[in-house]
């Protein structure tokens, strides 16, 4: 029987005021897909993800929710007005009996439902709508950038909630290791056509990459093609003038052919420039200790980074990441001990709050004022390290078009506007480079293209992040910090992290913390109703997932293997089919689990 799906977008087009966002754009989604969609910064996701949620009407073409489907959408900037507390707005809809869906939400993601709105922070506004969203428990998920202002134990819990949902869920995300854990399929935006992949994003980049490859090819033919044709033309039309009219005709085809193809949108040239170097030792922490009130940050710690250094420091939100941060490089002094600053810092910052945009100035505005790039004399040029460049063509290799330039800050995405602080920080030689999540809202080819430039960064880098994919490609030294005072140095990324502190897969405990919660609200006893073959089955399942979850994700490692496509195409398949029986087994499993637990809730 065929399944009714949970939407339909229909040949919808969509134009703000330019060129079209979408034309006649079409997809569908079905129950139980898990679906990463993706794009670069500006091709239009969160604005499609808008027009399934209903929020943004396109000017022409449907929207259809199946039969009595609940579609709910995670606002990336919601409207609190009206209501007292964090915990009013996420359990508005909620019968009486459900409350109890909101007060885990907020443990899992930590956020304090009796927080009054007026003082909330952004980040603790954006998690209340996550809560309102899990509460919900809609028969469709739109998650638009959750991780962002999630700490990694949040990023496990949610993935963990995520993964035995019965819900269909979209996905935007610059989270490579979040993606790659929960989808089985992708939607890729592309100048303004939808492409559908039944492989989860950890297969994404090399169906990207062979899809660009086959274009770039048949882009190459059309050019010898019309370069023969055209040959032909001048050296041969006169003698053939009337009887050829047709082959002229069709070069002319050809030509607006050409002409009509949307070309890819490039890299950003970011570039990353050291100044000259700095001492060997760039700071050292000598037992330092702080603290504010009865909150202990840091208590008789101690490091000495050298030249060329990479550090990450991870932990929980509110921990004091930034706090120890701001201490090493000597913006904010401890309560004892000792800070020792090296020689011949050049200091560029990158900080999560983007406090260097101001958002009622335009981005030529920006550039020119900042006095690190302004040129005397010159109104429309900037420095960009050392040497002038024209303010628009500098916006241009950061992706900006010239109408752009304008504009107030404030009207820029999330990932534009990283990438205008970005393109100020990079404008300046340094040796000491401090980013404070500089991952969130960028998309998958800018991360590509930062971690290649720190890569061959000859300088220092300091590193805050909850993206573990981010970490593991750029952190050698990771710096834990578990809350009261507690910080401890660790050879390596994330995953050595976790290898060395005894983990396998740091999201276990929280997983058990949500299978054992899951029981007590269900109320399981041992005295369950299942027969003794249905308990040994439930009993077996969690094992048989963790396999198939650990079979796919080895799957989708082999598949991002950009040559496996052209090199290997017979084993290219075989893995192809491999993946999509392995996600049918491991759906299939999930739900048998669940109708196990709920026989067993119901007779308990």
């Amino acid at each position: 029987m065929a399944r009714t799906p949970l939407l339909q977008v229909n040949d919808i087009s969509l134009t703000f005021g330019g060129d079209p966002v979408f034309d006649g754009m079409s997809l569908v989604v079905q129950p139980g897909d898990r679906l990463a969609l993706v794009g670069r910064n500006g091709s239009g996701k969160s604005t499609l993800m808008k027009v399934m949620a209903g929020m943004v009407e396109p000017d022409g073409g449907d929207v259809i929710a199946g039969a009595g489907v609940t579609v709910g959408y995670m606002e990336q900037d919601p409207d609190l007005s009206g209501f007292a507390t964090l915990g009013d707005f996420a359990a508005h809809g909620l019968e009486a009996s459900e409350m109890y869906r909101v007060e885990r939400a907020g443990e899992g993601l930590k956020f304090d439902p009796a927080r009054p709105v007026e003082t909330a922070s952004g980040g603790e506004r954006r998690r209340a709508a996550l809560a309102r969203l899990m509460a919900s428990e809609p028969e469709l998920m739109l998650l638009d950038e959750p991780t962002n202002h999630l700490d990694i134990e949040a990023i496990a819990w949610l993935e963990a909630e995520l993964k035995t949902a019965r819900a269909g869920f979209v996905i935007i995300s610059h989270d490579r290791a979040f993606l790659r854990e929960l989808t089985r399929a992708t939607l890729w935006i592309d100048r303004g056509e939808v492409r559908r992949q039944e492989i989860g994003f950890g297969g994404f980049e090399a169906w990207r990459d062979q899809m660009w490859e086959e274009e770039d090819t048949q882009r190459h033919k059309l050019n010898r093609k019309i370069k023969a044709e055209a040959r032909w033309a001048v050296e041969g039309i006169s003698a053939r003038r009337k009887r050829n009219q047709g082959r002229v005709r069709a070069l002319q085809d050809l030509r607006a052919e050409r002409a009509g193809q949307i070309k890819r949108q490039g890299a950003a040239a970011m570039a990353l420039e050291a100044g000259p170097k700095s001492g060997r030792k760039v700071a050292e922490a000598i037992n330092i200790s702080k603290g504010y009130g009865d909150k202990t940050i840091v208590r008789d710690f101690s490091l000495t980074i050298q030249r060329g250094d990479r550090i990450a420091l991870v932990g929980p939100n509110g921990v004091g990441k930034t706090t120890l941060l701001n201490m090493l490089i000597g913006r904010e002094q401890p309560d004892s001990g000792e800070i020792k600053l090296g020689t011949n810092i050049a200091l560029a910052l990158f900080d999560q709050a983007r406090a260097q945009l101001d958002g009622n100035m335009s981005l030529w505005d920006s550039l020119t004022g900042d006095p690190d790039m302004r040129v005397s004399g010159k109104a429309d040029q900037v420095l960009v390290r050392g040497q002038p460049k024209h303010v628009v063509g500098y916006l241009k290799e950061f992706l900006f078009d010239e109408g752009q330039a304008r504009a107030p800050v404030r009207s820029l995405s999330g990932g534009e506007k990283a990438r205008l602080l970005l393109a100020k920080i990079m404008a300046r030689e340094s040796n000491l480079l401090v980013l404070d999540e500089p991952t969130n809202d960028l998309d998958v080819e800018t991360l590509d293209l930062m971690q290649e430039l720190l890569s061959t960064y000859d300088g220092t880098v300091l590193l805050v992040s909850h993206d573990r994919d981010f970490l593991d490609r750029v952190a050698a030294t990771t710096i834990a910090m578990e809350g009261d005072g507690r910080a401890t140095v660790y050879a390596g990324g994330w995953s050595d992290y976790l290898a060395q502190r005894g983990q396998d897969d740091f999201a276990q405990s929280v997983v058990k913390k949500k299978v054992s919660g899951a029981k007590a609200e269900a109320k399981i006893t041992q005295k369950t109703g299942l027969s003794f073959t249905e308990k040994h089955r439930l009993e077996a399942l969690p094992e048989d997932i963790a396999r198939l979850e650990a079979e796919i994700g080895k799957l989708g490692e082999l598949m991002s293997d950009p040559a496996l496509f052209t090199d290997h195409p017979v084993k290219f398949q075989k893995a192809t089919d491999a993946l999509m029986d392995r996600q049918a087994k491991l759906e299939a499993a999930e739900e048998e689990w669940l109708a196990l637990e709920e026989k067993a809730a119901s007779q308990g």
